[in-house]
């Protein structure tokens, strides 16, 4: 029986008093001009609708593979339509962001197209996710520090002593790494970070590079890992969406490391 393999990486973002959805470029704008952007999760209406709609399709069950519920309520929006749907949804929280969630959903589609159940499924994307390593060069953590996202304690040290924050992902939370005095240490120890975790994992990895309105430096960056990681495999370099991007602000760098 075919089902449907599918991820959200969480809600919508959008101005006060604005009701049309913000692009990451909208976003970037916005946060600079320092208009408030605030962003919310789809609601259950939103997955129900998307689960009936596979059902009518002829699809038998779904893997919902969500943005980590830590940092959105995406995933509990997706177990409360689950309850509801017409054929078995199995919500995934990846305790991921970014491409840790895209790679995985690329994996659970190729288990699918495989004939894998959906218990295989939804179990090989969770493993695939959870493996995965995240690393962020932000300008600033005061946009995580509106956003609870990260402590407000560690947002006014980053402050006053204008270091430059490198970021990673630990159990699903965005947690400070280290503390860097300038842009360019900061940017080079992200790239010796991703290089590091992709070498304990024997270089059989997925990479990407993430960035919010600073392409030229994500293009880079990723040069420089293909170089020094000749056997890897797919590199990826994306903006990151908005809802990501109205957290973290402009100037974002961000790297994936998903082992096979």
């Amino acid at each position: 029986m075919p089902f449907a393999v599918g991820g959200a990486p969480g809600g919508r973002a959008g101005g006060v008093g604005v009701q049309t959805r913000f692009g990451p470029r909208e976003v970037a704008d916005a946060l600079r001009a320092h208009v408030p952007v605030t962003t919310s999760r789809p609601s259950p209406r939103v997955f129900l609708d998307t689960y009936e709609s596979a059902a009518a399709e002829g699809f038998g069950a779904i893997v919902s593979v969500h943005i980590s519920g830590s940092l959105s309520g995406t995933a509990d929006a997706a177990r409360l339509a689950a309850r509801d749907a017409p054929i078995p949804v199995h919500v995934v929280d990846s305790r991921s962001l970014g491409m840790g969630l895209g790679f995985a959903v690329l994996v659970a589609a190729s288990a699918a197209r495989r004939g894998l159940t959906a218990d295989e499924v939804a179990a090989l994307a969770l493993d695939r996710a959870v493996r995965s390593s995240a690393f962020f060069y932000v300008d600033t953590l005061d946009y995580l520090r509106r956003g609870g996202r990260v402590g407000a304690a560690s947002a006014v040290v980053g402050t006053a002593l204008a270091i430059k924050p490198l970021l990673h992902l630990r159990d699903g939370w965005v947690d400070l790494l280290e503390k860097v005095r300038t842009s360019a240490r900061a940017r080079a120890r992200l790239e010796d970070l991703a290089v590091e975790r992709a070498l304990a994992a024997g270089g059989r990895v997925d990479l990407a590079v993430h960035h919010l309105d600073n392409a030229a430096r994500a293009d880079e960056l990723a040069a420089r890992l293909t170089d020094r990681l000749p056997t890897i495999g797919s590199v990826v370099v994306t903006e990151v969406g908005a809802v990501i991007g109205a957290h973290v602000g402009p100037g974002l760098l961000a790297t994936v490391i998903s082992p096979h």
